[in-house]
């Protein structure tokens, strides 16, 4: 990883990013235009922060990572290997949000704690989409594009709606599996997969 200040010859940032100086970027990545990386996130190698994304204080993100224009990773998120978040989507940090205090003072750093949102390896969030913190969303699983998720995500799932329901399950290509009697089949891989209290695992494990 670089340091954001640096002129390390493979990482790419837009002269209108806004990338703290303590900020770490990995090889291979690029922060585009009127991006915001706050001080002390962590970029894994060959990332990428579309224009006008958020990305938030002391945020992780593991290698291979897309962030799509205009969405808002905030603190402490943490982003496996390989994760994709949409357009516009919104990982949030405050359980229950005030302006104020009940005394009607301004609320500061320091009248809450924030809570994040965990994405494991490989998991895709659909445009526009909400995870509200603190929830966990599995590896390899799919949120639709709006959906609004509530509770953590089963590794696989494919979930919709508000709030976020699953109405089946994906395989590493992100098509849905095809139920052959209990046992699921990518019809990219022709991987198979089996299902045993709502959790779904490699055949073979």
């Amino acid at each position: 990883m670089s340091p954001a200040n640096s002129d390390h010859p493979s990482v790419r940032v837009a002269a209108s990013a806004d990338v703290a100086a303590d900020a770490l970027i990995g090889d291979g990545s690029s922060i585009w235009h009127l991006a915001q990386v706050r001080e002390g996130a962590r970029l894994g190698r060959n990332c990428v922060v579309g224009r006008g994304a958020y990305i938030g204080t002391g945020v992780v993100m593991g290698d291979n990572c897309k962030v799509q224009n205009y969405a808002l990773v905030y603190e402490p998120a943490a982003l496996g290997d390989g994760v994709f978040i949409g357009p516009a989507v919104v990982l949030t940090n405050d359980t229950y949000p005030r302006a104020v205090n009940p005394d009607g003072s301004l609320k500061s750093a320091h009248d809450w704690e924030p809570v994040g949102v965990t994405i494991k390896e490989g998991a895709s969030i659909g445009a526009r989409a909400t995870c509200v913190a603190p929830v966990t969303i599995g590896a390899w699983a799919t949120v639709a594009a709006g959906a609004v998720v509530v509770k953590d995500v089963p590794d696989h799932a494919l979930v919709v709606g508000v709030p976020a329901r699953r109405i089946g399950w994906v395989g590493r290509a992100g098509v849905p599996l095809v139920d052959e009697g209990g046992r699921w089949r990518c019809p990219v891989t022709g991987t198979h997969y089996v299902e045993a209290d709502g959790r779904l695992t490699l055949e073979d494990q």
